[in-house]
């Protein structure tokens, strides 16, 4: 079924992650019963997995019962787009009185005042970045919204006074923008587009251009994500995201390798022997112009990528 396909991509996504040593964070509309049916399918990548939640009553509801069922997940990832609220603030702290051996992911917020009332709340990462998202419409359809690379240096250097950490969440386009985030101060990084058009990554797969393969994608405030979810767009709010279709890419591990690579070699370029020397070795420089796009910004090397006959096959019994 349908179902069970959805299901097998969560699974093939958060082994590929894992197989690195990176952390996925598992949005909040999954239900207690896929989390136990994972459990079951692959337990060794469990440490490698973040439960998200909300601020809501169900919502805290919920997180208690998947990390009752599921004890080998220790982080929790509190996501919300606007994370100026003293119903945030609450739920953080609720959230560590709770769950005080946990890992608490919380944001998003974009200044440095707000990333120390989360740590003083019980936060032990404050997730950063407002409207940088590849999919993401808030700057948009709000006015509201911080320069990434800004919000990461003003954050990080409050969180870090703190003994906390931050998350650069949104705004990377290429292995390069990693780097630059960990420049920056960064101590984790959250991207969702660099990881779309994958096998792993769900969404329906389109053939287009005369033989072209794409996917879809959509940002979790869009139409698309709230009329999957919640039944729709309320009517007091508009959507803060699009939706998309992306080329087909292949294995998701290719392209984080990919973004590994880059990050390593940005450390034997500046001479940092670990990342938590990078931001000592970082010196920013404003530019006109990043790359030099002559001939373009396509690759011939890379290819373009054909899905394979299991999933076209799939796509078209989906159709």
């Amino acid at each position: 079924t349908l179902l069970f396909l959805l299901f097998s991509f969560w699974v093939m996504m958060r082994r590929a992650f894992a197989s690195e040593k990176c952390v996925v964070c598992v949005h909040k509309h999954y239900s207690v019963e896929d989390w136990a049916a994972f459990k079951l399918e692959a337990p060794q990548v469990m440490q490698y997995m973040a439960v998200s939640a909300g601020s809501s009553e169900a919502d805290f509801e919920k997180l208690g019962a998947i990390l009752a069922a599921c004890p080998e997940v220790s982080t929790i990832c509190l996501d919300v787009a606007n994370g100026y609220s003293e119903a945030f603030v609450s739920a953080v702290q609720r959230t560590r009185a709770s769950f005080p051996s946990a890992t608490i992911f919380a944001g998003n917020v974009v200044t440095p005042e707000m990333t120390e009332q989360l740590i003083l709340s019980g936060a032990d990462v404050v997730k950063v970045g407002i409207g940088p998202g590849s999919v993401c419409t808030t700057r948009k359809q709000t006015g509201v919204g911080y320069p990434q690379l800004s919000a990461v240096l003003e954050c990080a250097e409050a969180a870090h006074g703190m003994g906390g950490h931050i998350i650069s969440d949104g705004g990377c386009t290429c292995p390069g923008d990693f780097s630059k985030a960990f420049g920056a101060g960064a101590d984790f990084i959250m991207a969702g587009g660099m990881f779309a058009g994958h096998d792993e990554s769900g969404g329906d797969l389109v053939e287009k251009d005369g033989g072209k393969w794409f996917k879809s994608f959509y940002g979790m405030s869009s139409s698309v994500a709230m009329k999957k979810h919640v039944g729709g767009v309320a009517e007091y709010r508009s959507s803060e995201g699009k939706a998309i279709t992306v080329p087909y890419r292949g294995p998701v591990l290719g392209t984080l390798r990919d973004i590994l690579g880059g990050i390593r070699s940005t450390c034997t370029y500046v001479g940092a022997a670990t990342l938590e020397q990078l931001p000592n070795k970082t010196i920013f420089i404003r530019v006109s112009m990043q790359l030099n796009e002559v001939f373009g910004n396509s690759d011939d090397s890379k290819g373009a990528a054909v899905p394979s006959a299991e999933h076209i096959a799939k796509a078209k019994s989906w159709a």
